[in-house]
């Protein structure tokens, strides 16, 4: 197998057009937007978030000194065709493994994408040929090509002194915490952004933030050097688009104009189109629509919550509401 990648990139079956989308995040979140997003355009690049550091994820991590594959293996299965061969490879690469062996918990996904990683020796072209053999509707981009920590600064740990803050280190630590987090950071901190992935967002008509864990898979990533700046100058749209109930642990009790407060707190100067929320999740419509307003956007408010009840998306409903915002 050749380094420079597959011949091709993208989908099986029928294309579409769409303007050029870049969504970024980590684990069900980013799923749900982009199965939403490949109903809308064609040209979606995921770009994600690489601090995982549990399950199947942390221990290839761990033992192949790699970035954690498995929220790439979700964008991965997220951007599978509705054909046969789209749903099969998107069930299999989701496979985990059962019982009590070596290969209990991982998932086939995460072995395929680190095997290829090996095979070419390039994050880039080995995500390239998973996506060319799974029939990927676009692209998966890691946000920064060494594994990174989440790290926060967090109030609340000690009843006894509320004000105490204390640094916690690692994403399961962090989206567990039954504390505040006042302050977010990656480690290294010098880490630099994946070259594609800024080009991607760099090229974008629009960038996608959410839904998603807040702190740790849609604010994680903007604090890679090169990804926060590229989303920040970025001449595309910028879509926010909030969970459906605060996260139990980072965001207890949060409501939906706390997410932009946080979001803008932690990146100053970042300038926001439009936000989408669900209105079954919004208290006081006001109150959002001017936390919307102090990023410079507007409030779209529109059902896209799952018919079930669930504190899900419907992807059908989302990809309806994005297409309004995305391609008026």
């Amino acid at each position: 197998m050749t380094a420079g990648g597959p011949g091709r990139r993208g989908s099986v079956g029928p294309r579409t057009t769409g303007p050029r989308v870049v969504a970024i995040g980590g684990g069900h979140g980013l799923a749900a937007s982009l199965r939403a997003l490949r109903r809308v355009t064609d040209d979606v690049t995921a770009v994600v978030a690489v601090s995982d550091d549990g399950g199947s994820s942390g221990r290839l991590r761990a033992e192949f000194d790699v970035v954690p594959p498995g929220d790439l293996r979700m964008a991965l299965a997220a951007l599978c065709g509705d054909d046969a061969w789209g749903r099969t490879w998107s069930r299999v690469v989701q496979h985990r493994f059962a019982g009590h062996g070596d290969l209990a918990g991982h998932s086939v996904g995460n072995l395929l994408i680190t095997a290829l990683w090996e095979e070419t020796g390039d994050i880039v072209t080995g995500l390239d040929w998973v996506g060319a053999l799974l029939g990927a509707h676009g692209r998966v981009l890691p946000v920064a090509t060494q594994p990174l920590q989440v790290v926060a600064d967090v109030a609340g740990l000690h009843p006894e002194d509320p004000s105490h803050v204390e640094r916690i280190v690692g994403q399961v630590e962090v989206a567990t915490t039954p504390g505040e987090v006042v302050g977010l950071y990656i480690e290294p901190s010098d880490a630099l952004a994946c070259p594609a992935a800024v080009e991607a967002i760099d090229d974008a008509e629009a960038v996608v933030l959410g839904p998603g864990s807040w702190f740790t898979s849609v604010l994680a990533p903007l604090q890679v050097r090169g990804i926060g700046r590229a989303v920040t100058e970025s001449s595309g749209r910028v879509v926010v688009v909030l969970n459906l109930a605060p996260q139990p642990g980072e965001t207890s009790g949060f409501s939906p104009q706390r997410h932009l407060e946080v979001l803008a707190g932690q990146m100053p100067g970042l300038r926001v189109d439009t936000v989408l929320a669900d209105p079954s999740g919004v208290s006081d419509v006001d109150a959002l629509a001017a936390a919307a307003a102090a990023l410079g956007g507007r409030l779209a408010l529109a059902p896209v919550a799952s018919r079930d009840g669930s504190a899900r998306h419907d992807v059908d409903l989302l990809a309806s509401a994005l297409g309004g915002i995305l391609t008026p």
